[in-house]
C-alpha cells in the first residue's frame, strides 16, 4: 500500500471535519424514533431542534457544538498490511490541519507541567495547537487500514467515572450500579438526551480504552440486551431532553466488555456522552 504523507494528512483532516460537522444516518434515525415515542411537547421541541442544528452544521460545515472537542484517533490495522513510513507524523499533521479548517476552539494550554496544570501561562490562539490524545491501535483481519476520528467534548468528561464494582456473581448488581452512575451524570450534564459508553475491564486503563472502543463501534440503531436494559433504566427517570422532562433521557447505551480476571470486582469506565455524541467519522485505506 503506497500512501504519501500528504494523502494521509488530507484524509485525516477531512475525517476530523466530517466527524465534527455531521450526524450519521443512525443518529438521525434514533432521533426520529425518539420523537415518535415522546409525549412531552417540550421534549419533542428539543429533539427536533437538535436535528435541525445537525442539518445546518452539515450544510454549512460548521461544528455541531461550540465545544469542538479533543481529537481521539482509533486505528485498526489489517494483518496483511504495513503502515507506511511517516504514517503517524502525517496523522498528527492531518489532525492539526483539520482543527484549523473546522475551526476547533483554540483551547490548547501553554507552558511547562506546572503551568499547564494551573493554566497560568495562557492559551495558544491557533486551533491546530490542540494536541490529539494518544492513538489507540487494534489489529484486524485483512488488508485495510481503518482510521476513526472521535471528537470528545469537555462536559461529558466532567460527568464520567472509572471505578470498581463488586459483581457479587450477579449481573443485576453490576448493571444497577452502572445505571446509578449514569443517572447521576446525566442529571448534571444538561445537554440531553445523552448517549452512554461503558468499558468493563481488568484495570482502569483497560476499562477506559474499552469505553472509547464502544464509542468507535456505536450504531445507535443497534443495542444488545444489556445495553437496552441500561437505556430503559435511564428513560424511566423522566429527566428528559435538556432535563425538561420526557421519555428520552438516553438515546442509546454501548457497553464493551473485555477479558476479565478472577476477582470480586469489575473495573467499569463510563462516559456520559451528550446529545451530539458520538462525534466520529472513519476513513479506510485498502490495498485492493
Amino acid at each position: 500500500m503506497e500512501l504519501m504523507p500528504e494523502q494521509i494528512s488530507q484524509a485525516v483532516a477531512e475525517t476530523l471535519v466530517k466527524a465534527s460537522t455531521s450526524f450519521r444516518p443512525d443518529q438521525i434515525m434514533q432521533y426520529h424514533a425518539a420523537i415518535a415515542r415522546e409525549q412531552e411537547a417540550r421534549a419533542i421541541w428539543v429533539l427536533e431542534r437538535t436535528i435541525e442544528n445537525a442539518k445546518v452544521a452539515e450544510r454549512r460545515r460548521l461544528p455541531l457544538c461550540d465545544d469542538t472537542g479533543i481529537p481521539h484517533v482509533f486505528l485498526e490495522v489489517g494483518d496483511q498490511v504495513a503502515l507506511p513510513i511517516g504514517f503517524f507524523a502525517a496523522v498528527e499533521d492531518g489532525i492539526a490541519e483539520g482543527l484549523r479548517i473546522l475551526p476547533g476552539r483554540p483551547m490548547a494550554v501553554k507552558g511547562d507541567d506546572i503551568e499547564r496544570i494551573t493554566q497560568s501561562a495562557g492559551l495558544y490562539d491557533e486551533s491546530g495547537k490542540l494536541a490529539m490524545a494518544p492513538i489507540q491501535i487494534r489489529r484486524i483481519v485483512g488488508d485495510q487500514i481503518r482510521l476513526t476520528v472521535l471528537m470528545l467534548g469537555g462536559g461529558p468528561e466532567i460527568r464520567g467515572k472509572t471505578q470498581r464494582v463488586f459483581h457479587k456473581h450477579n449481573l443485576d448488581a453490576v448493571l444497577g450500579e452502572m445505571i446509578e452512575w449514569a443517572v447521576d451524570g446525566a442529571a448534571k450534564l444538561g445537554c440531553l438526551p445523552c448517549v452512554l459508553f461503558f468499558g468493563v475491564g481488568r484495570t482502569n486503563v483497560e476499562a477506559a480504552s474499552l469505553a472509547l472502543e464502544a464509542m468507535k463501534d456505536a450504531d445507535l440503531t443497534k443495542q444488545s440486551e444489556i445495553e437496552c436494559r441500561i437505556t430503559e433504566g435511564m428513560n424511566k427517570t423522566n429527566i428528559g431532553p435538556l432535563a425538561l422532562g420526557g421519555k428520552t433521557t438516553a438515546l442509546a447505551t454501548f457497553v464493551k466488555v473485555g477479558p476479565q480476571r478472577a476477582s470480586g470486582v469489575r473495573v467499569v469506565s463510563l462516559r456520559v456522552g451528550c446529545s451530539i455524541d458520538p462525534r466520529k467519522a472513519t476513513y479506510v485505506w485498502s490495498s485492493t
